[in-house]
């Protein structure tokens, strides 16, 4: 399908340009230097810019989404989370749907039998699939910031002891590593396999799962196949922290390609669907209370209403009103 070989092909291509940029043309300052500061500067001014955006815009109506009891009368138990009634219970709401992503969790998939009966399940593989991957992602991000400090943190030497538990090959094995690949595969198989899904997928759906998949590829490649040194790459990266301008040392190719490809889905980031990961948190149907009972809202797009009392409005339709037959109060 075009949808799903069009991305396929952008993502190949991408991670062409920096292999021949580096190795033939020797253009690693550009890929090295120049390229990260570009997709960083992108990757903070579109998300600000989103953001601040987002939270201009007015929420004129109290339209939180709720499906469970509010807070009523004082015998009547109140779902804290569900509908919640206080700033500290929303914000609990909205953390627990990013964290452990709730409503992703009570998902149903609807399915025709014969008959025809329409039959509604449980769908919790895509909520494993959704959580499993991010979750990932997050350990793999928090593992790779002991490139950016001269001195690594106890946490962070918790977090790779614990990632890499089943010490199994040499270098030792991530769990993560191998984690996040399948997840992210699971959820591109899944647009692939449902036919309800591939109706609705656009290219801009595949395109940040292959380019996720490329980068995960690259990594892993450099950590069990072409073993990179790792020391260039951590006095890269300690120069690009402290905003140096330094020259890259002697580093593998395909380090290039990783780090062009991450600068790729960084400068993508702020114009795509990826915003949700700050758009979930000014969502008015998860941070509002659901308190429309108990305090008014004002739409503020409202204009002024000019209001007549009866007096007023018979003073002036009075005649007619008197043509009509109908009572007055003055004659």
């Amino acid at each position: 399908m075009k949808k799903v070989f069009l991305p396929l092909l952008m993502v190949s291509v991408l991670a062409f340009i920096p292999y021949v940029g580096v190795h033939y043309a020797g253009l690693g300052y550009l890929f090295g230097v120049v390229l990260p500061y570009l997709a960083m500067a992108v990757l903070l001014g579109g998300f600000l810019f989103r953001m601040v955006d987002w939270l201009r815009r007015p929420v004129p109506f109290c339209i939180p989404t709720t499906c469970g009891q509010e807070k009523s009368l004082d015998w009547i138990q109140q779902d804290k989370l569900e509908s919640p009634s206080s700033f500290l219970y929303a914000a609990a709401r909205v953390l627990t749907e990013v964290l452990f992503f709730r409503s992703l969790f009570r998902n149903t998939k609807a399915k025709m039998h014969k008959g025809p009966t329409l039959a509604y399940g449980s769908s919790k593989w895509l909520w494993l699939g959704g959580l499993g991957f991010h979750w990932s992602l997050l350990v793999i991000v928090l593992r790779h910031s002991r490139f950016f400090l001269v001195m690594v943190p106890d946490s962070l030497q918790l977090l790779d002891e614990a990632d890499r538990f089943f010490d199994i090959t040499l270098p030792a094995f991530y769990l993560t590593d191998a984690l996040v690949l399948a997840t992210v595969t699971f959820l591109v198989l899944r647009r692939l396999r449902d036919s309800k899904m591939q109706v609705i997928s656009l290219p801009a759906d595949f395109f940040p799962l292959f380019l996720i998949i490329a980068i995960i590829i690259a990594g892993i490649s450099m950590r069990y196949v072409t073993k990179v040194d790792v020391m260039p790459v951590k006095a890269l990266m300690l120069n690009l922290v402290n905003f140096g301008f330094e020259p890259p040392g002697e580093i593998g190719t395909l380090f290039y390609v990783h780090l062009f490809l991450v600068c790729m889905l960084a400068i993508y980031f702020p114009f795509s669907k990826l915003m949700h990961s700050g758009a979930i948190f000014l969502s008015p149907t998860r941070n509002q209370c659901n308190n429309s009972r108990a305090k008014r809202h004002s739409n503020p797009w409202n204009s002024a209403i000019k209001f007549r009392t009866y007096s007023e409005y018979e003073d002036d339709y009075r005649e007619k009103m008197k043509k009509a037959k109908l009572p007055v109060d003055k004659q």
